[in-house]
């Protein structure tokens, strides 16, 4: 356990600090000194060019240990993350520097006000904007004047630029700004958190526990007040954005070649999707709604959407058909479909404009596979550029002529290798023949993809078997889960870690499986949203649906069937524990949500509505209700400091088992969040987790 969770050691390598350059021939990478190296795309004996040499990355006296860097858009110029910390899951800041390529000057991006976040050059390179203490800054790289454009910030009442910890969470956003084309203004989104309730984590380590206080809209709560602004970044004239009814603004897109913006809005139930165009390219800025999208339950919010260089056309993806696919919309509301199937599109990964190409990943092979494609803006000519089968991932290259290939299968660590954009290979970039070599020391079990039957339901889902396996003799299976929307386990990919500990399980004699439920992605919205308004019943039936088909096996022993789950799979657990009591002998649930009163608005409502319209499938599926039931082994873990599963879930759930008389196993992990890790927190968790299934099942 201690090669799989604390020296990391079957995790697959990648390529670190890969920048693509402008000329779309070229990259860079961090040399093993911190030097920024050169290297041509095309020349496999390309050891490098010294682009920047770390000896010129010394400010007062010290080399400085950067964590990321970012060129501006003529690539003279370098943006330095250094002493980065996280703050929520996506959030951060750290110590930015700015280095000039040609003069080999270093400079602190703000000496008065650090740590920054969210820091970049404008689009001409000559500002460079960012974050401190919620408000929105602006560097003049010519005089070194630093302008604070924003005054009212202040943590826990106003945020300018970035978001508050719900969009961060469920919209997936923390940039909450942008540049225009031209370099003269900033669109941005305000925060008002005044009306939205706090939640208090405490944490320990001290003579008296400190609290955290941070804005945390529950399920039926008050959201922030979000408006949109534009400043002029000369004057500081800051100028509103009005616009129809609306709750949410997910997104802000300014067309990378004319000053147009687009805003999503959203509605509080998240099925109804507004585009509204702000065009600054005549002499006074014009608005109108050039688009709405509205669904009979929610619809999902990404970052597949593209304005093209003609000004007057994006490229979007909608599940509107029952699959999500890639439209062409016009500003003029006319909406083409491109790609066509009962299939999803899983990545829009972008267009050559020069050939009218688009890029993109689906599951049209099989729904827990991924394949690269490419296909004319017309939708002719759609072709499948990657040949291999399991899960493919592709990022292109600045020009669209060339992308990194990612390959693995459930059984493969992953292979990058660098291709043309036809998907003919130019050279591999990392085999990982190291962690290869490494697994040939062990006797793996293949993991085996299937569709079970669970009461006339098709799902997917894995199974990994014993070394050795005996069909005349019986075995305990283990089940492992997530279950919930936006996550599959079942997929045809490299899991590392995770697939080692399986493993290590497997060679101890279980059965190790794994099932998609109702609810999941890449089989359609009627599959994916069949569980509106009433998550975990679906999902929990079809669990125990597949542990009652498993125990029709002649080498599944029926009286001993464990499961696993963290965050939502943790709510899967509590539920098949107590609703599947007469299955599931025993449950492990990590970080769970036990009532999705408890847990944020954005989430629960996109699914749910509101406790006061939906209070039956916000009590049908709690486990809370169904605590009575539980006969067997329960085992109820949770990190004190976790800011996105409150803590409050499992105290609730403990004290219906207290009141129920039900004995549990309990642990607790001070001071840490929904990832419980760090220092050997992981090592230890699935050490007493690998113990308690030992002993239990």
């Amino acid at each position: 356990i201690e090669k799989i969770w604390k020296k990391y050691e079957f995790s697959s390598k990648g390529i670190a600090g890969f920048k693509s350059l402008n000329n779309g021939t070229h990259y860079t990478k961090p040399g093993n000194d911190l030097s920024i190296l050169k290297y041509d795309i095309l020349d496999a004996s390309d050891l490098g060019k010294t682009l920047v040499d770390s000896k010129n990355l010394v400010y007062n006296s010290k080399m400085i240990d950067y964590d990321d860097y970012e060129f501006n858009s003529d690539e003279t110029k370098i943006l330095f993350l250094t002493a980065t910390q996280a703050v929520y899951r996506r959030s951060f800041t750290a110590e930015y520097f700015l280095f000039d390529i040609s003069t080999k000057k270093l400079e602190a991006l703000d000496e008065k006000h650090h740590p920054q976040t969210l820091a970049e050059y404008s689009p001409d390179g000559k500002m460079v904007s960012y974050i401190y203490g919620n408000d929105l800054f602006v560097k003049n790289l010519q005089t070194g004047k630093i302008t604070k454009l924003t005054l009212d910030g202040k943590r826990n009442k106003v945020i300018n630029g970035t978001t508050d910890w719900v969009y961060e969470e469920e919209f997936s956003i923390t940039k909450a700004y942008a540049w225009s084309p031209d370099s003269k203004t900033i669109a941005f989104l305000r925060f008002d958190e005044k009306a939205v309730k706090e939640y208090s984590l405490e944490t320990y380590g001290n003579l008296y526990p400190e609290h955290y206080e941070y804005k945390y809209p529950k399920a039926g709560e008050d959201n922030s007040k979000v408006t949109a602004h534009v400043v002029n970044v000369k004057s500081g004239k800051i100028s509103n954005l009005p616009m129809v009814s609306y709750e949410y603004i997910p997104r802000l897109n300014w067309s990378s070649t004319s000053n147009q913006l687009i805003l999503q809005t959203m509605n509080r139930y998240q099925n109804e999707l507004t585009y509204h165009l702000w065009d600054y390219t005549g002499s006074k800025p014009s608005y109108k709604v050039i688009f709405e999208e509205k669904s009979d339950t929610y619809i999902d919010v990404d970052d597949n959407l593209l304005i093209l260089k003609d000004g007057q056309t994006i490229l979007r993806a909608s599940e509107v058909d029952g699959y999500k696919h890639i439209y062409k919309l016009g500003f003029d509301g006319k909406a083409t479909q491109i790609t066509k199937g009962s299939w999803d599109v899983i990545d829009f990964l972008g267009i050559d404009e020069s050939s009218n190409t688009i890029y993109y990943s689906s599951a049209e092979v099989s729904s827990i596979q991924k394949s690269i494609y490419s296909i004319q803006l017309d939708g002719t000519n759609k072709i499948n550029l990657t040949k291999e089968v399991g899960y493919n991932e592709a990022e292109f290259l600045s020009g669209m002529k060339f992308f990194i290939h990612t390959y693995s299968n459930g059984n493969t660590p992953a292979k990058i290798s660098l291709c043309k954009n036809d998907g003919s290979l130019v050279r591999i970039l990392q085999e990982n023949s190291e962690l290869n070599e490494r697994l040939k020391n062990y006797n793996l079990s293949k993991k085996e993809f299937l569709k079970i039957n669970a009461n006339g339901v098709s799902l997917n889902a894995w199974i990994i078997k014993p070394p050795n396996f005996d069909p005349s003799k019986k075995y305990s299976v283990y089940f492992n889960v997530y279950g919930g929307p936006g996550h599959n386990e079942v997929l045809d990919s490299w899991d590392g870690s995770d697939f080692m500990y399986h493993q290590l399980l497997a060679q101890k004699g279980y059965i190790v499986f794994s099932v998609d439920p109702r609810g999941t992605m890449y089989q359609g919205t009627k599959f994916k949203k069949s569980t509106y308004l009433e998550l975990g019943k679906l999902e929990i039936e079809d669990i125990i649906n597949s542990a009652k088909e498993l125990t029709k096996l002649p080498y599944v022993d029926g009286n001993r069937i464990g499961i696993m789950g963290w965050s939502y799979g943790g709510f899967m657990a509590s539920l098949a524990i107590t609703k599947g009591a007469d299955v599931f002998k025993m449950a492990i649930a990590v970080a769970p949500v036990t009532n999705w009163r408890y847990y944020d608005n954005i989430y629960t409502e996109r699914f749910m509505r509101t406790p006061a319209e939906n209070e039956a499938g916000y009590d049908g599926n709690s486990p809370i209700n169904f605590v009575d039931k539980m006969k067997g082994k329960f085992f109820l873990i949770h990190g004190s400091a976790d800011d996105n599963v409150h803590y409050q879930n499992s105290m609730e759930m403990i004290n219906a088992l207290v009141k129920a008389n039900k004995q549990f196993d309990l642990f607790i992990y001070p001071d840490r969040n929904h990832g419980i890790y760090g220092g050997n927190t992981r090592n230890h968790l699935f050490t007493m987790i690998f113990d308690y299934v030992l002993k239990n099942l």
